[in-house]
């Protein structure tokens, strides 16, 4: 009878093999929670309803939850911003008011860990003045970033707040808000390319299949916490405008008669941290032991959290990496096709501001005009010695008071449709730039050599994937 051949395994080594991948495992991911907060306050004093009491409410809440980050919309009131500093100066000691505008950004955000940079950055469209009633151009909306320490990582962290959508069928905004979320998406690819985790939160006004929600999530890779989340608790679908809420009417939810999801919490990691979303909720209109909720929207907290892990490259990480190769010209495709359609939203607003223009010039040379009749029908007694004044005195005054301010109103509109012109121009040529390099990445050849369009790649080296981000 043949004997089996067992091998022997030396008990010293299998321990150090066993020590060894522990302690990598140990060294190699290293976990973090972190619990952000997102609410649109609708803060306007002396116009939104219960306004201090409505803040006293949010603010006490926020003592309660003791969420890491807080990141706040419509705080335009920088009494309001003070009081809440004063009440939240134990559960959250780090804060910022970001200020714009007429009446300010409306922008804030309290955290538990220390801010250690703010920036802002304003828009360059933001809807038309003379829209008193709706009110968006007064306030300066923008996007302001905060950098923050989460442990040995840092964190950009982001807060914004898009110019409203008033009426979804004939929506005149729409190119600004394209523009907003061009800008935004920039913005935010420029500023974290040295970040570990990319966090933006606010009232984007956007749909989340709407052009300016894919032309921001496509081409910066952040997620949505929703969609991302393992657990929801909150309102059907995620809507944060809801018409259970008493402070909503039918009109503002137009077709919709439940509600819309117009408020995000958004997220990324980088090489070094993976991000998790592991809860998401929302309010759901009203507050217990509360005769109305915190606001008009609904609250979002989204619970992530954030594994580092050192640059050890693994089989799963080589997979990963042949996975995202395959997959990378279709991203950059469907991003192909995202930007040309801003493009074309964007021509839409050029032609658009092109006729408005030339109708506040045409008005103007008539006020013009007029205002000259009415100097030489005024200089008809100096030249005719003797005439009296073919009109009466306070019809000629006020008829020349009518011409002046229409000359002058047309000269404001003028030279602020001239400027929307040049910020439309940019954005579409930024657009237009864009679309060529994509168009070039899909094609796998670098933009400096166009000429080699037949060359094929050397043997053993295959092309080199893109991600929209490069």
């Amino acid at each position: 009878m043949e004997s089996e051949l067992i091998p022997v395994i030396s008990p010293d080594l299998t321990l150090h093999h066993l020590l060894t991948a522990c302690s990598a495992s140990m060294a190699n991911t290293n976990s973090l929670n972190v619990r952000v907060f997102s609410l649109n306050c609708w803060g306007i004093r002396y116009l939104s309803k219960h306004t201090p009491q409505r803040y006293a409410m949010i603010g006490d809440m926020l003592c309660k939850e003791e969420h890491d980050i807080v990141l706040l919309q419509e705080v335009w009131s920088e009494k309001d911003y003070l009081s809440m500093k004063k009440k939240l100066a134990c559960s959250h000691p780090h804060s910022h008011h970001f200020k714009s505008g007429v009446i300010g950004s409306g922008l804030a955000i309290f955290s538990k860990h220390r801010i250690h940079e703010t920036f802002l950055y304003r828009y360059s469209l933001n809807g038309y003045p003379y829209m008193a009633q709706h009110g968006d151009w007064f306030g300066g909306k923008a996007v302001g970033m905060a950098v923050l320490k989460l442990g040995s990582l840092t964190a950009n962290v982001y807060v914004t707040h898009l110019h409203a959508e008033y009426c979804r069928d004939k929506d005149s905004y729409l190119p600004h808000r394209v523009v907003q979320a061009w800008e935004l998406q920039q913005f935010v690819r420029h500023t974290s390319a040295g970040a570990d985790v990319v966090i933006l939160g606010g009232d984007l006004n956007m749909h989340p299949q709407d052009l300016g929600s894919r032309l921001l999530m496509s081409y910066t890779a952040l997620r949505d916490s929703y969609v991302e989340s393992a657990k929801f608790d909150g309102c059907e679908d995620g809507m944060t405008l809801i018409a259970d809420n008493p402070f909503i009417g039918k009109k503002e939810l137009g077709p919709f008669e439940k509600g819309i999801r117009i408020d995000y919490i958004l997220f990324k990691g980088s090489s070094k941290t993976d991000i998790y979303c592991d809860f998401m909720s929302t309010t759901k209109g009203s507050v217990p032991d509360h005769p109305f909720p915190y606001s008009d929207h609904e609250a979002l907290t989204a619970g992530l959290r954030l594994e580092t892990q050192t640059p050890t490259e693994t089989d799963s990480d080589r997979q990963r990496t042949s996975k995202n190769r395959d997959s990378a010209a279709g991203k950059v495709a469907e991003l192909v096709d995202i930007v040309t359609e801003a493009r074309t939203e964007v021509k839409v607003g050029l032609h658009c501001a092109e006729r408005m223009r030339y109708t506040a010039a045409r008005t103007g040379v008539m006020g013009l005009a007029l205002l000259f009749l009415e100097l030489a029908i005024a200089a008809v007694p100096w030249l005719a010695l003797g005439a009296e004044q073919p009109f009466p005195r306070t019809s000629f005054y006020l008829l020349a008071a009518l011409c002046f301010a229409i000359l002058l109103t047309t000269t404001l509109l003028y030279l602020f449709y001239t400027m929307e012109l040049k910020s439309l121009q940019g954005a579409e040529d930024q657009m237009r730039l864009a679309v060529g390099s994509l168009q070039e990445k899909l094609r796998g050849f670098p933009l400096a050599q166009p000429h080699n369009a037949q060359r094929r790649p050397p043997e053993g080296h295959e092309p080199s994937a893109f991600t929209p981000e490069e």
